[in-house]
């Protein structure tokens, strides 16, 4: 099975300092549904691991989170694509859970889920702690420069970061980049 995992807020959509609260405040990245869509088109399954801290907070609840999701579905539907499911830690930060980036709690479901080794597996990410909770479950660690990524932009990256963390402008040259790489290997 072909499979990448996604961090959702600042990868997928627009983040907020606020938290995306409502589906409304739910806003796509330019270009990133249809990233997702290019990658099912070419047999990869994508699932999305999210922090949502937001419902530990009480800034919203699972209906209202449900609701942002059907909204990212119809919107990803629109343009030929599709995430298999969402995985996501309701916790908020002071919780202790395993299941919070950067913990690899989020990663390890998604592995029990399809009865899959992680390792290899590329997430991507706009944070650091995106790609170390990954890399602890043996993913192939992608940083995008958008949401908090684009603090990066024309930087080096910090040493909290991997060394082997591979750098893309967005979600749209991720795709490029795993497709070309792919179609090398073929």
């Amino acid at each position: 099975m072909k499979l990448v995992i996604l961090d959702r807020d600042g990868t997928i959509n627009e983040d907020s300092d606020d938290y995306v609260k409502t589906p409304d405040e739910w806003a796509p990245l330019p270009g990133a549904l249809e990233a997702i869509a290019r990658l099912n088109h070419a047999g990869w399954h994508v699932v999305i691991a999210s922090n949502q801290s937001g419902l530990g907070r009480g800034l919203f609840d699972v209906s209202t989170l449900n609701a942002m999701h059907a909204k990212m579905h119809k919107l990803l539907a629109a343009v030929g694509g599709r995430v298999d499911a969402v995985f996501y830690c309701p916790h908020a930060p002071d919780e202790g859970c395993r299941c919070r980036k950067p913990e690899p709690g989020l990663f390890e479901q998604i592995g029990e889920r399809y009865g899959l080794d992680l390792s290899g597996v590329p997430m991507v990410g706009d944070s650091a702690r995106d790609v170390l909770a990954g890399l602890a479950a043996g993913c192939e660690p992608h940083l995008v420069l958008t949401g908090r990524g684009a603090a990066y932009r024309g930087r080096q990256l910090p040493d909290t970061f991997p060394k082997q963390t591979r750098v893309h402008a967005d979600l749209a040259a991720f795709v490029d980049f795993l497709l070309e790489r792919e179609a090398a290997t073929v």
